[in-house]
């Protein structure tokens, strides 16, 4: 009867770990909105021409500040420097928004892209995360598919900046918006059912899934629906 008892009481206690897990990663996730939002509207005023004229050396310096800051976020994952190693990533993805949202603001309905890409983010990410947390599936059997995806998908982005094929970066937007779909599924799903218990770790996974999600949903909503003058 002891054992029995023990095996339940820690069969009941998982979801209540997780349940806190995911709380405080949707808490943190709307912290992260904050420093993002203001390195954004920061970027609105900065010259990108640098960056436009060599993007190269500019997606491998992009590159290389953001290994740095995820190498140090994983490293300090368990201590309150890991938060702020997050908020700084966050800061500087907000920075990184400029280019896009520069061209996007200057069609003539680039607000409206810009607010109709936010919404429909938003609400990408409510439902499947609500898919994930209700119905409590485990969406792990994604996660080797998913990792082949946006390899090929990131083997391909960095061929096509050599080659520049409109056609080819709204396929490549296509594509990653479905993949990073899925990563909201997989990484809520991993949180619900245990998988990830640390909330700073979670809260990178999902933030990153939102961003790349939101990126390549305003590209596409440019191409298909921006109105130039």
């Amino acid at each position: 009867m002891q054992t029995n008892y023990q095996i339940s009481s820690n069969t009941q206690a998982l979801p209540l770990d997780s349940h806190k897990v995911l709380r405080n990663t949707y808490a943190m996730l709307g912290l992260t909105m904050l420093p993002t939002v203001i390195g954004a509207s920061l970027s609105l005023n900065m010259n990108f021409a640098w960056a436009a004229q060599h993007p190269i050396m500019a997606s491998l310096g992009m590159l290389a500040v953001m290994m740095g800051l995820f190498f140090g976020i994983q490293a300090n994952r368990n201590s309150s420097l890991g938060v702020v190693l997050l908020l700084a990533l966050t800061l500087f993805m907000g920075l990184m928004l400029g280019p896009i949202l520069q061209a996007a603001l200057h069609l003539r309905n680039g607000g409206q892209l810009v607010g109709l890409a936010a919404g429909g983010t938003g609400l990408i990410f409510v439902t499947l995360a609500g898919i994930a947390t209700t119905s409590k599936k485990d969406f792990s059997f994604m996660g080797n598919f998913l990792m082949v995806g946006i390899i090929l998908l990131i083997v391909a982005s960095l061929a096509n900046l050599f080659f520049q094929i409109p056609a080819l970066s709204l396929a490549l937007s296509g594509v990653a918006v479905l993949l990073f779909s899925g990563f909201i599924l997989f990484d809520v799903s991993r949180i619900v059912n245990g998988g990830e218990t640390n909330y700073v770790m979670a809260t990178l996974a999902l933030y990153l899934n939102i961003y790349n999600l939101f990126v390549n949903l305003l590209q596409l909503l440019m191409a298909l629906m921006g109105e130039r003058d």
